[in-house]
């Protein structure tokens, strides 16, 4: 099957672009988050792409006054990976690496949310190492990521209350493409206990950008990790990668989210210290009903209101988080404070937390 892809120079393949993989996991995937400098306001987007599932889902949300807003959207791909709009959700590449715009209008029993928000990056993306991650034969992750830290423009209604983005208000997007468990679980798995921890923690500085991002065993023993220093403007050799560089994490007591937190980069110290907190589920991360990549129909779209003060933190849906953070330099330290992310998700055995069992919180 053709499509509008095979016009442009990109196959990578053989076949037409609608065919991506033999692999029924492949995926192909946006993100984007955005906060107001005084930290009231936070957004997020995701959008992927599953094109052997023909399937392609999108989701947003935002938070105020304690309720985090979101938009659910799920339809069929029908093989066109270039149409890049869902249930009112819709992504446009103005200037590619740069400059996105993100458009919002749900409708019917989803009505209430819009949005009309445009991403400008500060610097040249990163690309962090290729994830691989397999269990005895089978290939559960392989993919490539790339990052970047930005400035957002534009306004978001709730329920008739527009509220334009503050000047200041950053952010972080990502792009991600190739496989990973999505859709429906493999029914041919082992049945053991899933394990899983991801630290990911993108800052905004005023000059610059700060990356680090760890993947690991339950023994703490990293499988994929990185930190990258990145000044405004900078292109692709302007960027400081490094191993040098270790998260001192803490857990709030009673549930596996993030408390303060210091990030040693180098010579340089950060402390982490949370400001409010964000669902991954409501992105559809380890949602049971709106999970990446599940088959909806030709199209479902879906509101959903999650009351924060309210979340239950054993569950297992609620582990996923992201939490704003201020950051600062350590004590006694020079540098530049800002604002960023520490987004975290720790499924199963942890040793350094000293975490066992599927979901048992921090004691």
């Amino acid at each position: 099957m053709l499509s509008k892809g095979d016009d442009f120079p990109l196959h990578q393949t053989p076949e037409p672009v609608a065919y991506a993989s033999s692999d029924r996991n492949f995926y192909d995937r946006y993100f984007f988050n955005g906060y107001a400098p005084d930290g009231e306001t936070f957004f997020a987007l995701a959008f992927g792409v599953y094109p052997v599932l023909d399937v392609v889902d999108a989701h947003f949300c935002v938070i105020r006054g304690g309720t985090q807003y979101c938009l659910h959207a799920s339809r069929k791909l029908g093989m066109e990976r270039f149409d890049l709009s869902c249930g009112g959700i819709t992504i446009e590449i103005l200037e590619p690496l740069n400059r996105l715009r993100l458009k919002v209008e749900s409708e019917g029993q989803a009505a209430g949310i819009s949005a009309d928000i445009t991403f400008t990056g500060r610097a040249f993306p990163i690309e962090e190492p290729r994830f691989t991650w397999k269990r005895g034969p089978r290939t559960i992750m392989d993919y490539t990521r790339m990052t970047q830290n930005g400035r957002y423009e534009g306004w978001i209604e709730v329920d008739g209350a527009r509220v334009d983005l503050a000047p200041g208000t950053m952010g972080t997007r990502d792009r991600s493409w190739g496989i990973r468990p999505i859709g429906q679980p493999d029914p041919q798995q082992p049945q053991v206990l899933p394990q899983f921890f991801w630290q990911w923690t993108p800052i905004s500085l005023p000059g610059r950008s700060v990356f680090f991002h760890l993947n690991a065993h339950p023994d703490g023993s990293p499988w994929n990790t990185r930190a990258v220093i990145v000044p405004d403007g900078a292109e692709a050799e302007g960027q400081h990668h490094t191993s040098d560089a270790v998260l001192e994490s803490t857990l709030k007591p009673g549930t596996r989210w993030p408390a303060i937190s210091t990030l040693r980069i180098g010579d340089e110290t950060f402390t982490l210290e949370p400001l409010s907190r964000f669902q991954m589920r409501g992105l559809g991360y380890t949602s049971p009903k709106w999970g990446h990549g599940l088959d909806h129909g030709d199209l479902e779209i879906e509101r959903e209101d999650i009351d924060l003060s309210s979340v239950a933190p054993a569950r297992p849906d609620n582990l996923h988080v992201q939490m704003l953070c201020r950051v600062t330099p350590a004590s006694g330290a020079s540098g530049e404070s800002g604002l960023g992310v520490f987004e975290q998700l720790a499924i199963g055995h942890y040793a350094p937390l000293g975490l066992s069992g599927l979901a048992d919180p921090a004691q």
